[in-house]
């Protein structure tokens, strides 16, 4: 009588399935729980908020006295244009500091400690980046309490809010860039010198503060295209009750794309460390 060896199951499509959630699972968690970590780290350091916290009241009150009344006739009058102009430029701005303070932090050794704990590879850099979503949060609102001090009433406040979602949303978004260069860069002071030489252009090229009407060809053109003026008509729009419009789609799409392409790069970068 021939006796059959016992066959051995392949792990079924379920149990495979359910080893990539509990997975993926783990990695949300941990995140979260460096997220908690970074923001820990704010509390103990509010120095770190000064930026957020300081430049929106000097941006917004030195825009208004120089171009308000040369733009728009009065303060009044230049507040509906100028307000989601500085929520875009200092939310962009903000997303500068998250690559600094990861290369300084790289540099210092604390993810080097990291990557000895039993963590998932990614969480500390995952988790830095979301607590930053604080300070972009806080940058909007304080620039918007600005507004409000000076006499800015949008006509629609559920609007504003929904435009500071966009506006939150793609600094997240940006932020992966500047990431990217934290982690491949040599020093903080390279990354944040880097960083300028694409922010200048990107916040001021654009509609932020004057009409793009107003500006030469050669610079107008690009005005058109940058997605800061995108993102900053978006805002506009939501908060004069005009629902979304074309510049709403290409602000999202921008950070879709934005983060299609850095997250994978920076996590790579990232991993790939010696």
């Amino acid at each position: 009588m021939t006796t059959q060896a016992p066959m051995t199951q392949a792990p079924t499509t379920t149990q495979a399935s359910s080893t990539q959630t509990a997975a993926a699972f783990a990695h949300v968690t941990q995140s979260l729980t460096m997220a908690y970590r970074g923001l820990l780290r704010i509390k103990h350091d509010p120095q770190r908020l000064f930026d957020v916290v300081f430049l929106p009241i000097v941006a917004t009150l030195l825009f208004a006295g120089v171009f308000g009344g040369a733009v728009s006739g009065s303060v009044e009058d230049y507040l509906p244009m100028l307000i989601p102009g500085v929520m875009v430029q200092i939310a962009v701005t903000a997303s500068v500091v998250t690559g600094v303070q990861l290369r300084d932090d790289m540099d210092r050794g604390v993810f080097d400690r990291f990557r000895t704990m039993p963590i998932s590879r990614i969480a500390p850099l995952a988790g830095s980046l979301l607590a930053d979503i604080v300070r972009y949060v806080l940058a909007t609102s304080i620039t918007i309490g600005v507004g409000v001090v000076l006499g800015f009433r949008p006509e629609s406040w559920p609007g504003l809010i929904a435009g500071c979602v966009f506006v939150i949303g793609c600094a997240f978004a940006l932020s992966w860039i500047f990431a990217f260069m934290g982690v491949v860069m040599s020093s903080a002071s390279a990354v944040q010198g880097s960083s300028m030489l694409v922010l200048m252009p990107l916040s001021f090229l654009s509609n932020a503060l004057v009409p793009i009407e107003t500006m030469p060809s050669w610079i107008s053109w690009f005005a058109e295209i940058n997605p800061v003026s995108h993102l900053v008509s978006t805002v506009r729009a939501l908060s004069e009750g005009d629902g979304l419009t074309a510049s709403a789609g290409w602000s999202l799409l921008g950070a879709v794309v934005v983060l299609a392409v850095m997250v994978p790069l920076t996590v790579r970068a990232y991993t790939g460390r010696d």
